[in-house]
């Protein structure tokens, strides 16, 4: 896995070896459980039933100023390691079984009224769509691989959870009372609990029962519940007893964050997660009042 470190990795592999997996993370840094970059180029993917990739810059990094150079980063960290990953599995022995990239719901084009699927077709409109077209791109199997590996990728939304992510900044102005709307509120906020997300790639790693198709999966990582940010900052509000009575205007966040990075706070999808729903894949947080108060009360 890699990517194991960070705020969905972690929750990945409490949740694997809770089910007796054991999990191996590629790193920078050599230590148990772990392999590193140079060792998956010298010495080639281990013995592995699942591969997963979770690398990349944090978007919402508060200390990156937007810029060429944080741009770059943003590229080279998905791209070139899912490339590297892609290659490793196809120069396998013994490949995996499965090969699960997760990427983000930044290819559908915002909208107030357009509902997406895994099925509705994009093009890349902005950076961040032809971000996810080149790194989705990335992670392709070669044909005579891919007879045997099934392919899985997982649009996520905005990871709600305590440890990490978008709550992680959140929550203090919001405990301050300073928590308000973003931009107009009317956006739609497509998101999901970082457990489920973790279910979902959990469900995916497994073997598939049939060969599986020479073209990915995909699965947008989403709540089946369609909120709007006005939704989510009340009910975050509510479940904190704070007020949330400070919006901050668009123009503000566009300053603050670079325009290109706040369209993904001020702007939004409506995504539905009809694959995910039909997998079977039972949400632990289906609604955002289960989500939050997880988040907030433990």
């Amino acid at each position: 896995m890699r990517g194991g470190s960070g705020f969905v990795g972690r929750e990945l592999t409490r949740l694997l070896r809770d089910k007796g997996h054991e999990v191996t993370v590629i790193s920078r840094q050599p230590g148990p459980g772990k392999i590193t970059w140079g060792e998956l180029e010298s010495r080639g993917l281990p013995p592995c039933d699942g591969a997963v990739n979770l690398a990349g810059e944090n978007l919402m990094n508060p200390l990156r100023w937007w810029n060429e150079s944080y741009k770059k980063d943003l590229f080279s960290s998905r791209i070139d390691t899912t490339k590297a990953l892609s290659q490793a599995i196809a120069a396998s022995q013994s490949p995996p079984h499965s090969w699960v990239l997760v990427s983000g719901v930044a290819c559908y084009k915002p909208s107030l009224t357009a509902e997406y699927t895994e099925d509705s077709e994009w093009t890349p409109f902005d950076f961040l769509s032809q971000l996810v077209k080149e790194w989705e791109e990335a992670a392709l199997l070669p044909e005579n691989v891919a007879n045997n590996t099934k392919q899985v990728v997982i649009r996520s939304g905005v990871v709600l959870g305590r440890d990490g992510g978008a709550m992680k900044q959140m929550l203090l102005p919001f405990w301050l009372g300073l928590g308000g709307t973003l931009g107009s509120g009317t956006q739609p906020f497509p998101w999901i609990h970082v457990s489920d997300l973790a279910g979902i790639i959990a469900g995916s790693l497994e073997p598939p029962a049939d060969p599986p198709s020479t073209s990915p999966q995909v699965y947008n990582g989403v709540a089946p519940a369609l909120n709007t940010n006005y939704e989510f900052t009340k009910e975050l509000g509510r479940i904190l007893r704070r007020p949330t009575i400070f919006p901050v205007p668009g123009f503000v966040m566009s300053a603050l964050m670079g325009s290109e990075r706040a369209t993904v706070l001020t702007e939004g999808q409506k995504v539905v997660p009809n694959r995910t729903l039909e997998s079977g894949f039972q949400y632990k947080y289906p609604d955002l009042t289960s989500a939050l108060k997880q988040i907030v009360e433990n």
